[in-house]
């Protein structure tokens, strides 16, 4: 198991690096990220280079058993070259630049940019590459975490060369972008701009693309660092850090160029649904490389410096969150950072070296999970271990979420919504492209899958003919790759499928209160506002209660579809509300309302998502990982390794047949207080779709495979 931190010595004077590997080692730290920040100081002038304190650095943690993660240093650069080559620097909508002082003022597609950060990586890959300390590299850092969009001319140049390698011709670009529509019809690629300030909403077909252009911009400017290094001789694992559910970013698409995926993750104290959130995005990470143990490679000790308000753990907690990471695939575990900073803007975020020192809370928390990690054995890989997939897709969040469309789609919030259920019912999940979907599956759930292309239209009817379950649900199978409609209306691929035919959505309108004056509202507002004018609910019945839905009461006809449940409110009463169908040796079901996840509209108890779920999950076959558990008790397999958390507030006793995979002793329960942790060998007879021949990551660290490019 791998454990350590983000180690930043550039920002502290040489007196104290000895003394950094000495507590290091009292950790239990065996692995530091180095240098992620640390480009002023190797290159203080454009023709300046510094490389001793850095050889120095790596020679001291080498020479202490730490490894080391060595950081391109490129996400930041110094002032000196906006300074000298301000073309560098990103733009706003209104084409005005972002300016230097914070991080990741760069445009991406800025050639002198890209020249400038080639020749650094370059340098450290050939003095570097063959270090024996130097374990894994690690490019840029968190790309387009703050940098959304760059609107620069730079990204015109290159948006017109993306477009033209795209599409080849104006006309066909024409005709993806629908463009005779408002008189927008280009003659050539340069009269084409980026989406910048405009009066009114963009060519949504245009915003798809804008958003796919963005995504592989950044994963260029990654792949030119990753060649660079190969080409010096790089033999170490190559890969950078991953932010969970980012929008900006299609990591699926990433993901082949990645060696090993790693990610940071931040769950909020204060949020009422971290457990269920950290997890779906620690599934999401495992899930983009299946079979490959991946890396949590940020999360705070206690609390971070940038929320609003930042509340520190609960005791317990920080064993608690990274047992979640270990139980869905995580083979290291790392901080952001190892001594907390005394300056700049994050010299409030916690560290595993707080700034009162080694007698406190948070040291003895950081050593005690060293030890307890250090016992822990050799890890199963992260097989295909889970029944259900959720199927969520980058390209449809970005085309679902425009503007201008029967009403607002918060798609990640829905996605968590129904992830939740499952979550909440100890049935363990992965987070697939539709693409992905096979009959390794039992059950497959793919809310609000606006765009779907014909592919994945291809690989869910499949799924459902060769014997699967499909759950799905409103604002599914609308528009093609290109943002359009298909002939024929909507449901035009899984129509028949579901056995359905579909007549309109049905946007539900609730208070009036948010979409009075928004036109005086920020952004941010004007977005909550329409949402909240949608949150009108219908109900519908299920095994003899009564629950509501929102957002949307669709018009669908059964065609050959069975009706498991009807509105019985609203412009909607008496039409389908819940439908099954069989299809080949499937069935495949669809909900026409977003299931409300909380109380039902009478006095029944349950919630209506929950209901939904629990009903199809019965009809299907798929078994929580650990049956019978307490309220607030997570448990997730992988492998035969067995993890079970206490996120309540008190003690439990879990019977399971196994063996303590910590002390090795056989158990038949177990006892957790409130945040505690067990991690328990119980083999199972076949894991669905478990590979026993996929290796652990340390396995895979030795060598980097050389990727093509896309």
């Amino acid at each position: 198991m791998l454990y350590g931190a983000d180690y930043n010595p550039d920002q502290w004077p040489e007196e104290v690096w000895d003394d950094d590997v000495r507590l290091m080692q009292e950790a239990g730290v065996n692995i530091v990220s180095l240098g992620i920040f640390a480009w002023s100081r190797i290159q203080p002038a454009e023709d300046v280079w510094d490389f001793a304190w850095l050889d120095t650095v790596i020679e001291k943690l080498h020479a202490g058993g730490i490894a080391v993660n060595l950081a391109t240093a490129t996400a930041s650069p110094p002032p000196w070259v906006s300074a000298r080559y301000p073309e560098t620097l990103p733009a706003d909508e209104s084409g005005a630049s972002y300016w230097p002082g914070s991080r990741q003022h760069f445009a991406p597609s800025s050639p002198i940019y890209r020249r400038l950060a080639g020749e650094l990586v370059r340098r450290l890959g050939e003095r570097y590459a063959h270090h024996p300390g130097v374990v894994m590299w690690h490019v840029g850092n968190e790309f387009g975490c703050h940098l959304w969009m760059d609107f620069s001319d730079a990204a015109r140049d290159a948006y017109r060369e993306w477009l033209e390698k795209r599409y080849t011709t104006v006309d066909a670009l024409n005709d993806a972008w629908g463009t005779s529509f408002w008189s927008q019809r280009y003659g050539a690629f340069d009269e084409i701009f980026p989406p910048r300030l405009a009066p009114y909403s963009h060519n949504p077909s245009s915003m798809l693309d804008w958003r796919r252009f963005t995504s592989d911009m950044l994963l260029e400017c990654y792949l030119m660092e990753r060649e660079i290094l190969l080409e010096a001789g790089a033999t170490q694992p190559i890969t950078t850090n991953f932010m969970g559910p980012f929008k900006p970013a299609d990591y699926r698409r990433w993901a082949p160029f990645m060696d090993v995926i790693a990610d940071d993750c931040y769950p909020d104290p204060a949020n009422p649904h971290r457990v269920r959130d950290a997890a779906f995005q620690r599934d999401l990470i495992r899930s983009l490389k299946p079979g490959v143990p991946w890396l949590l490679w940020e999360q705070a000790t206690d609390a971070v410096n940038w929320r609003p308000a930042n509340a520190g753990k609960l005791p317990g907690a920080l064993v608690a969150e990274t047992a979640q990471s270990i139980a869905r695939g995580a083979d290291g575990i790392m901080f952001f950072q190892w001594r907390q900073s005394r300056a700049g803007s994050e010299k409030f975020h916690s560290a595993m070296l707080p700034h009162a020192g080694t007698d406190t809370r948070t040291w003895d928390a950081v050593t005690e999970l060293g030890a307890r990690l250090a016992a822990l054995p050799e890890l199963p890989a992260p097989g295909r271990d889970a029944q259900v997939a959720l199927v969520f897709d980058w390209e449809n969040w970005w085309a679902v979420e425009e503007r201008d469309h029967p009403t607002e789609v918060d798609y990640l919030a829905l996605v968590l919504e129904w992830y939740g259920a499952f979550h909440a019912r100890n049935i363990q999940v992965d987070i697939v492209g539709p693409e992905e979907v096979d009959d390794t599956y039992r059950l497959v759930v793919a809310p609000a899958l606006y765009l779907l292309r014909d592919d994945g239209a291809a690989a869910l009817a499949r799924f459902v003919h060769d014997g699967g379950t499909l759950l799905t649900g409103p604002f599914t199978d609308i528009v093609d790759e290109h943002d359009h409609f298909r002939d024929g209306g909507f449901l035009t691929q899984l129509g028949p499928v579901l056995g359905l035919r579909f007549e309109d959505f049905g946007a539900l309108a609730g208070s009036a209160a948010g979409a009075a004056g928004v036109g005086a509202l920020s952004p941010d507002a004007v977005l909550a506002a329409r949402r909240a004018a949608a949150e009108g609910t219908v109900t519908f019945g299920l095994d003899g209660a009564v629950y509501r839905s929102r957002l949307v009461a669709e018009h669908v006809h059964a065609t050959g579809a069975d009706v498991v449940a009807a509105f019985d409110s609203g412009p909607r009463a008496g039409s389908p509300a819940l439908t099954r169908h069989r299809y080949g040796a499937g069935e495949a079901w669809y909900v026409a309302s977003v299931p409300v996840s909380g109380g039902p509209a009478t006095g029944s108890a349950g919630d209506a998502l929950g209901a939904v779920v629990a009903t199809v999950v019965a009809a299907s076959g798929v078994r929580p990982v650990v049956e019978g558990l307490p309220a607030g008790v997570e448990a997730a397999r992988r492998g035969d390794l067995v993890t079970l958390i206490n996120h309540g507030e008190t003690r439990v006793e879990i019977a399971i047949d196994g063996t303590d995979a910590e002390t090795g002793v056989a158990v038949d329960r177990v006892v957790l207080e409130t945040q505690g942790v067990a991690f328990v060998t119980a083999p199972v007879a076949a894991s669905p779709g478990a590979d026993p021949s996929v290796a652990p990551v340390a396995d895979v660290m030795p060598a980097a495979a050389t990727v093509p490019l896309p």
